[in-house]
């Protein structure tokens, strides 16, 4: 069975595509909005890792229009939500027989609902997974500990293929750098160099 996995070349994204490889031939597809070119970075790790990888491409507006609810809101929670939610959707109406991302049980941003779910298999007739939906930060920590060799540092310094790269872009094109820091917290991300 086929199955396509939203991937940013980090290390939930990548460890989900680990936990399915031996029940479904997966496929890495990333979101991307025509911003920039940070999926590159994801194609390698993709490689790194043994699977085969495509770009996802998603409607430049979606991008635009959380951009705008992210500056209105002053964080990126609703934003990065939206952008998740239309990237599925896209994913959904690919020929896969399941779909997947790698959302965690402790997650805030971005969740599926059961309701979300079950809505996306019943209207596009596919399976969707989370197959580290009952997994928290430190059991998936200790996975890819065991598994994963990963750089972590600043969000900005991090070259990732995730929403947050092509919305930071959007803004920092539209409103200048500075209001980066306005509306997206510091944290650090994760990109994965290799599989063990």
């Amino acid at each position: 069975m086929e199955l396509g996995l939203l991937y940013s070349g980090g290390k939930d994204s990548t460890l989900a595509a680990l936990l399915l490889e031996d029940f479904y031939d997966v496929t890495l597809l990333t979101a991307h909005f025509g911003v920039s070119d940070d999926w590159k970075h994801a194609r390698e790790t993709a490689d790194a890792a043994g699977f085969d990888f495509e770009r996802l491409e998603c409607d430049p507006d979606v991008a635009r229009e959380a951009a705008d609810r992210i500056r209105e809101d002053g964080f990126p929670r609703n934003g990065i939500q939206l952008v998740h939610t239309h990237a599925l959707e896209q994913l959904a109406d690919r020929s896969f027989d399941a779909i997947a991302d790698g959302t965690r049980r402790d997650d805030r941003v971005p969740t599926v609902s059961r309701a979300q779910a079950q809505s996306l298999e019943d209207r596009h007739d596919v399976d969707y997974i989370a197959p580290l939906s009952g997994f928290g930060r430190s059991a998936v920590d200790a996975l890819v500990e065991a598994r994963l060799d990963v750089t972590v540092g600043p969000s900005e310094e991090i070259d990732r293929a995730d929403y947050e790269a092509e919305l930071r872009s959007i803004i920092a094109a539209e409103d200048g750098p500075e209001a980066i820091a306005e509306c997206f917290p510091d944290h650090h991300q994760t990109y994965v160099t290799d599989v063990r």
